[in-house]
C-alpha cells in the first residue's frame, strides 16, 4: 500500500502517484494551471463550520482533541468516499493526500486522520459471501 500525505505546495515526487487535494477550500490566488493535484475531494476536508471553529473565527478556538472528535464524526458521512479511496489503494494505486500550505504539523492535521481511515478501510478483510444451505 502506498499512501502519503503532504501540503499542496510541497514538491512533487515521482512516487506521489495521484495527488488529491482534501481541503474544503481551494488555495487562494492559485491559477488553475499551477495546481499540483489531479483530483479535489473537498468533502473530505473539515466542514466550513468546523474549520472556522478550529481557528476561533466565532469564539475560542477548539482544542485538538475536540477538533479530532468532530472531524471523525463528520467523516462517518463520507464512509463511501473513504471506501472508494481504500479500494484504489488496495488495487495498488499510489496516492498522496494534500492539505493546506499553512498546515505544517502533519500530526495535527485532518489529512493524517484521513490517511489512517483509508488505510484501516483498505486493511479490513473483505466480507465473504454467504453460502446457501
Amino acid at each position: 500500500m502506498h499512501l502519503k500525505t503532504k501540503r499542496w505546495n510541497d514538491p512533487v515526487e515521482p512516487d506521489d502517484g495521484t495527488r488529491i487535494l482534501v481541503c474544503r477550500y481551494r488555495p487562494r490566488g492559485l491559477r488553475k494551471e499551477d495546481e499540483t493535484w489531479q483530483e479535489w475531494w473537498k468533502d473530505l476536508g473539515p466542514t466550513a463550520e468546523l474549520h472556522a471553529a478550529f481557528y476561533g473565527k466565532h469564539g475560542p478556538p477548539l482544542t485538538w482533541g475536540e477538533y479530532r472528535r468532530r472531524y471523525l464524526a463528520e467523516m462517518r458521512a463520507q464512509k463511501e468516499r473513504i471506501a472508494e479511496l481504500a479500494r484504489r489503494v488496495q488495487g495498488g494505486e499510489a496516492m498522496t493526500l494534500l492539505c493546506s500550505s499553512a498546515c505544517v504539523d502533519p500530526e495535527h492535521c485532518h489529512r493524517t486522520m484521513l490517511a489512517r481511515m483509508i488505510t484501516e478501510a483498505a486493511e479490513k478483510p473483505k466480507a465473504q459471501p454467504r453460502r446457501k444451505a
